[in-house]
């Protein structure tokens, strides 16, 4: 089982100092993150992409590909990619270009998005968002596997005779994991083409991510890749850990209280004994990320959001050492118990190599 970290990369006003860090000063933390994900033993490091305020991370593939030259083990991921807005032509040539660079450490999330303005930004119509989703991705999926594609869709000019370079490294495709918080018409393409499904797990109760996550696993195996339990998934998460639970809710409060995402809604108690929210001991991070299996099945890949809502830096790689110290070790040992054999592990371009030539 893969454990990393996602970020989405917000700037957001520290509010127990006032300060908002700079736009250059928070790109550098991201990637001081995922440099720290890697020094404590995590698997993966994924970015967001957005294209607003207060949001930095404009061009995922460049951050990455910074990450790749500083890393030599840590798979490099989104969360996400915006299937809509970006043309499936740039996200095939970027990534299989971040391939290469990276020697095969990459995959990617893709997702519709959140934010209804960036849509016309970039030419579309949010109201198409699902359909621009669905055929989006199905000439992305040609464009990796066919060396000349002859194509013709409702949301973009022709191609004839086109091919995108670079190919993917060694003829094998970046793996996809389809993102989705409510829509069911995305997990369905994710089970549709064998693809990962991933729930971002952090504001929805169980009950919700229980029927996506099995309407995904059906599916899957309705369309012949597998049983249901050996389909892909992951889920996300967001935790804040002091080894006093006392002390992490009152550290974490004020940080909750005003975060963008979440913000000026229920209280901290409320939202997390409702939601997947931790905010705690390192132990009770591990009692409740144990849980996710109850309603999840066994999964493949677990993902943290640690530095949301202007955490300062500091706490933040305070929070990863927690995890590769304390947290995911007992993790690991506890998923693997009574694990199924059949149970896929994550893929990597390596295994799925491997796959392919044997």
């Amino acid at each position: 089982m893969q454990f990393g970290i996602f970020s989405v990369g917000d700037v957001t006003p520290d509010p127990t100092t006032g300060r908002t860090p700079t736009e250059r000063e928070r790109i550098k933390a991201m990637v001081a993150i995922a440099l720290k994900a890697e020094e404590v033993g995590l698997d993966v490091f994924a970015t967001g992409e957005h294209h607003n305020p207060p949001f930095v991370p404009s061009s995922p593939t460049t951050m990455l590909g910074y990450v790749a030259a500083r890393t030599e083990r840590l798979i490099l991921s989104t969360a996400t990619t915006l299937i809509t807005t970006n043309d499936p032509v740039k996200i095939a040539e970027d990534f299989a270009m971040l391939q290469h660079l990276a020697d095969g450490r990459v995959d990617l999330m893709l997702g519709r998005g959140n934010t209804g303005p960036v849509y016309p930004w970039f030419g579309q119509d949010i109201r198409q968002g699902i359909n621009l989703a669905v055929e989006n991705y199905a000439l992305l999926h040609r464009l990796w596997r066919e060396d000349v594609v002859d194509w013709e869709g409702k949301f973009r000019t022709p191609l004839q005779g086109f091919t995108a370079t670079p190919r993917p490294l060694d003829g094998v495709p970046p793996f996809v994991w389809h993102g989705s918080i409510r829509s069911p018409e995305i997990a369905e393409q994710a089970a549709y083409y064998g693809d990962g499904f991933f729930h971002n797990n952090i504001f929805w109760p169980a009950d919700h991510t229980k029927r996506m996550v099995e309407l995904y696993r059906e599916r899957y195996a309705h369309y012949g890749h597998g049983t249901p339990e050996q389909a892909i998934v992951g889920l996300g998460g967001h935790v804040f850990m002091r080894k006093n639970a006392q002390d992490a809710v009152r550290e974490f409060r004020p940080y909750f209280d005003v975060a963008p995402v979440y913000g000026h809604g229920p209280s901290l108690e409320d939202f997390t004994e409702q939601t997947p929210l931790t905010v705690g001991s390192p132990q009770q991070v591990i009692e409740k990320t144990l849980a996710f299996r109850e309603y999840a099945g066994d999964y493949q890949r677990q993902l943290f959001l640690i530095d949301h809502a202007g955490l300062p830096l500091k706490t933040v790689l305070e929070q990863i050492d927690l995890l590769g110290e304390e947290v995911v070790p007992v993790l690991r040992k506890e998923f693997a118990v009574d694990r199924p054999a059949d149970v896929p592990d994550a893929p990597t371009h390596a295994a799925r190599l491997a796959r392919d030539r044997g």
